[in-house]
């Protein structure tokens, strides 16, 4: 058990609003509240880092005499591509994220892209801005096939409610398999180029690591059907942009659901924007109505757990983070596995 109070410095930045719990958080520790430009401050001294800036880096500008005391960090985020540096690796910090907090919102928002692609509701809101009355024909979900990337808990979620909705469902991981409860079967996300023609609709859902980036390039892109519909809720990172604006002008795939890209915000002049069979959302495919109070809730159970730790941390945190994979991994994710 812990034997003195300890100091968290939590992480925000200008405009983004404080856990909502601070009181109970400060009722267990003391709290340091800082910006990326007084984190240097804040973290002398600092037992625990909460990184409420989701995406911010500024850990790894202040590694040095500042992080000597840290023994906990925890991101509030599923992703921890943007905070993971060699030094963080090699040290004994142990770092925890938000894995499960967006696995449903997520799921939901794959299918939702799914229904608006096959019942052309963009195309319907647009006709609708012109005026114009056009009858068509749409596509019946029911019986379509998906390939999912990436079996972890955001992946298995998508899975089952694909599934629900009569979606054949393949995954894609380190691995493969034929057994998977979720999945049925998994093939090798080393091998996309063979099994990506194989179905309707493919979904990037994998964390961001050295060997998932850009998995989806040009090879991949022309191994899909000419309709086939690609959506993209992982991270920009997984998917060759330039390759896949040439994909979507030529015609090697017929649309994309895009929520995140490699540079954000999207840059006005990007072609992505202009083009018909594109959709676009500004990286909120797990931002739902009440999601901030979860993580905050989410942070408050595994500090607690933190105070009454007598063993290891990792043994005790949930969703503890593997630094050399770069995501909660088998035994040690909170309700479930996150395997590539």
């Amino acid at each position: 058990m812990a034997t003195q109070r300890p100091t968290i410095a939590i992480l925000g930045a200008d405009g983004v609003p404080e856990p909502a719990n601070l009181d109970e958080i400060s009722e267990l520790a003391t709290i340091r509240p800082c910006t990326a430009q007084t984190l240097p401050a804040a973290l002398t001294g600092a037992d625990v880092l909460l990184v409420w800036d989701f995406f911010s880096r500024a850990l790894k500008d202040n590694w040095g005499p500042a992080t000597a005391d840290l023994r906990w960090v925890h991101v509030c985020a599923a992703g921890v591509d943007s905070l993971l540096f060699d030094d963080l690796r090699r040290s004994d910090i142990v770092v925890t994220n938000a894995a499960g907090v967006f696995d449903q919102p997520i799921a939901e928002f794959v299918l939702a892209s799914i229904f608006a692609h096959h019942k052309e509701l963009h195309t319907s809101k647009r006709y609708q801005r012109e005026r114009v009355w056009r009858h068509r024909e749409t596509t019946r979900t029911e019986g379509t096939s998906a390939l999912v990337i990436g079996t972890g808990g955001i992946g298995r979620a998508t899975a089952r409610l694909l599934r629900a909705a009569g979606i054949r469902v393949t995954g894609a991981g380190r691995t493969a398999r034929t057994d998977d409860p979720d999945f049925g079967a998994v093939v090798e996300t080393a091998q996309l180029a063979d099994h990506v023609g194989d179905v309707d609709t493919v979904v990037a859902i994998a964390p961001l690591t050295p060997q998932t980036e850009r998995m989806i390039d040009a090879a991949v892109l022309t191994a899909m059907r000419p309709d086939a519909h690609l959506i993209n809720v992982g991270r920009g990172q997984l998917v060759d942009e330039p390759a896949l604006i040439d994909a979507l002008r030529s015609g090697d795939i017929g649309a994309a659901s895009l929520d995140v890209f490699t540079d954000e915000p999207l840059d006005p002049s990007s072609p992505l924007w202009a083009m018909e069979n594109v959709a676009i959302s500004p990286h909120m495919s797990g931002d739902v109505v009440g999601w901030r109070d979860v993580l905050a809730e989410q942070f408050l159970t595994n500090l607690r757990r933190y105070l009454d730790a007598s063993v290891p941390l990792a043994t005790v945190l949930g969703n503890v983070v593997d630094k050399d994979r770069g995501y909660v991994a088998g035994a040690t994710r909170t309700g479930g596995d996150s395997r590539l």
